[in-house]
């Protein structure tokens, strides 16, 4: 999926994607790896996240799950957006948990009638316009709004408070999400410390620092400061450093983060299985995140 470096805003998919086998270029690239015999074990995993493609994993209570790297963004996106309204993780796995059903977390300009977005908002049942729709800040205010209206929903089953939401002709299929939004809305709302990952190609262009300022702003209504080429935000507690820092790993992808930096621990971008690891190092205190980008 293109993305803009300019700001917060994902060009959303023009059509349904086609599916892609990859298991034939998988098994090719496992028998030369076997058969060359000369790979280290470095160059091996290079080699099997050139084939299975960049991914991201979510860990929590002992449960991983695995988002393609523009889901991972639009999914912290969402919860970040729950994080500065002061809502409970619960909200998020609501939210996350729907735009599963509704748009498997994708931007889509497509859906059923005019439905459009994360959320496949209608701009005819005054959801807001197109473009609206398809900015995914907007669309994610425009569902909170609507699910802080629902009463008692933080003590409902997920199912049953995205229904009230969305009136869907098929409620009951949210349920099938439940398990991967929780893991996903405990990691991005950092209540669950050091539980994203990311293995990435090395960005194709420099980061916009100002773009990523903006961006901490418009998702977590926080004030970012910039120097050269790294972006640092101080933030109000232990648990909200580890949101900005979750967020800023899922949204690398975007913004051309290379390095993430908290509570003394560190996330270096690569193709490698380290990505999926935090490691010592940093000297970042525990309520400030440092961000650096590629030059």
């Amino acid at each position: 999926m293109p993305r803009t470096r300019k700001g917060s805003v994902t060009l959303a998919e023009q059509r349904r994607p086609a599916r892609r086998g990859r298991r034939v270029a998988a098994v090719l690239v496992l028998a030369l790896v076997v058969g060359l015999g000369v790979v280290g074990w470095g160059g091996v995993q290079r080699l099997l996240h050139a084939v299975s493609g960049e991914q991201c994993r979510v860990t929590a209570a002992g449960t991983t799950h695995e988002w393609a790297p523009d889901q991972a963004s639009n999914a912290a996106a969402i919860t970040a957006i729950a994080v500065k309204r002061g809502l409970p993780p619960r909200a998020a796995s609501i939210a996350l948990a729907t735009a599963m059903q509704e748009s498997k977390v994708r931007n889509v300009r497509y859906g059923d009638r005019d439905s459009l977005g994360l959320f496949q908002q209608r701009p005819s049942q005054g959801w807001g316009s197109a473009e609206q729709i398809l900015d995914p800040e907007y669309s994610t205010n425009k569902f909170y709004d609507a699910l802080e209206k629902v009463k008692g929903y933080t003590s409902m089953e997920i199912a049953v408070a995205a229904q009230e939401v969305q009136r869907s002709a098929a409620g009951s299929a949210y349920a099938q999400h439940e398990d991967k939004a929780r893991t996903t809305a405990s990691v991005l709302s950092g209540q669950t410390p050091r539980g994203i990952g990311c293995a990435l190609k090395a960005p194709e262009s420099a980061g916009d620092p100002d773009a990523l300022v903006a961006l901490v702003k418009k998702d977590f209504g926080l004030t970012a400061t910039r120097r050269d080429g790294t972006v640092r935000v101080s933030t109000g507690s232990s648990q909200e450093a580890w949101a900005v820092a979750s967020w800023a790993v899922a949204r690398a992808t975007d913004t051309g983060a290379t390095q993430v930096s908290t509570h003394g621990l560190h996330w270096d971008r690569s193709m490698d299985d380290s990505a999926f690891t935090w490691t010592d190092g940093g000297g970042v205190g525990d309520r400030e995140v440092v961000i650096r980008l590629a030059a």
